[in-house]
C-alpha cells in the first residue's frame, strides 16, 4: 500500500527535480481531454472515434461490412485528419526535442487553436449535425488529436501515451508482483485509466443531457490550462526539460 500511495504522489505531484518533472500530472489531464472528446465524437459524430485510432480501425471495419449506424467515410476522414495532425506534431517534436516543455506546451497550444473551431462549430449547430459540419468537426478534431499523440509519443513517459490504454492495462496485472513481475506500478496506470474514464462519463453526460457542445469546450479550457502550465514551468533550468 505505501509504495501504491507514493507512486500516486509521483504521478500527481511530482518534485520538481523528478526526472519526468510535471509532465506526468499534465499527461494525466490530456488523459482526460481524450475521453471527453472521443465521448463527443462517438456520441455525435456517428460512432467515429477522433483520437483511439485502434477503435477506429475497427469501426471502419464494421463499416466495410455494412453494420447500421457506421460510415466507411467518417472513419477514413478521421484516420486520414489524425495522420495530419501527428505529422504536424512530430514537426514540433523535431523543432522542441532539447526542451520538453516547450514541446508540450507549443503541441498543446496549436492543438488548442484546433478545438477551438470544433467547439465553435459545435456551438453553432444543432443535433444532429449537417453533414458538412459533422465532417468538419471530425476533421478538425482528429487533427487535434493527432497533435496530442504525438507530442505524447516524444515526450515517452511511461505509462502516459494519454490515449492508448490497452498496454497499460495489460501492465496492470502482467507486470505484477502476483504474475512473477517486478511490480505494475499501478498507481500510474490506473489514474490514466481513471482519467479516460472520468473524461468518457462527463462527455457523455453533457452530450446527451445538455449542450453538445460543453464536453468540446471543457476539453479547451484543460488544454489550453496545460499549455499554459507547461510553458511557465518550462522556463527553469530543472532536468525534466531536456531531452530523455
Amino acid at each position: 500500500m505505501s509504495q501504491f500511495v507514493s507512486e500516486l504522489r509521483q504521478t500527481m505531484v511530482p518534485g520538481r527535480n523528478t526526472k519526468q518533472g510535471p509532465l506526468p500530472p499534465l499527461l494525466v489531464l490530456m488523459t482526460l481531454v481524450t475521453g471527453l472528446v472521443d465521448a463527443f465524437s462517438y456520441l455525435v459524430l456517428g460512432h467515429v472515434f477522433v483520437a483511439n485510432m485502434t477503435g477506429n480501425v475497427v469501426l471502419l471495419g464494421f463499416a466495410l461490412v455494412g453494420a447500421p449506424g457506421f460510415s466507411i467515410a467518417a472513419s477514413l476522414a478521421a484516420i486520414a485528419a489524425f495522420g495530419v495532425g501527428a505529422l504536424v506534431g512530430g514537426k514540433v517534436g523535431s523543432r522542441f526535442a532539447r526542451n520538453r516543455g516547450q514541446l508540450f506546451s507549443t503541441a498543446a497550444a496549436i492543438q488548442a487553436v484546433f478545438l477551438v473551431s470544433g467547439v465553435v462549430l459545435a456551438a453553432l449547430s444543432t443535433n444532429p449535425l449537417t453533414a458538412g459540419v459533422r465532417y468538419s468537426v471530425i476533421v478538425v478534431l482528429a487533427i487535434a488529436m493527432g497533435i496530442q499523440n504525438a507530442g505524447a509519443r516524444k515526450l515517452a513517459v511511461p505509462d502516459l501515451t494519454t490515449t492508448v490504454l490497452t498496454m497499460t492495462i495489460t501492465g496492470v496485472a502482467a507486470d505484477s508482483h502476483v504474475a512473477g513481475g517486478q511490480g505494475s506500478k499501478a498507481a500510474r496506470r490506473l489514474i490514466a485509466i481513471a482519467a479516460m474514464l472520468l473524461g468518457a462519463v462527463i462527455g457523455a453526460t453533457l452530450v446527451l443531457h445538455a449542450l453538445i457542445a460543453y464536453p468540446l469546450a471543457i476539453a479547451l479550457v484543460v488544454t489550453v490550462f496545460a499549455a499554459a502550465a507547461s510553458w511557465m514551468l518550462a522556463r527553469s533550468s530543472a532536468d525534466w526539460v531536456r531531452e530523455q
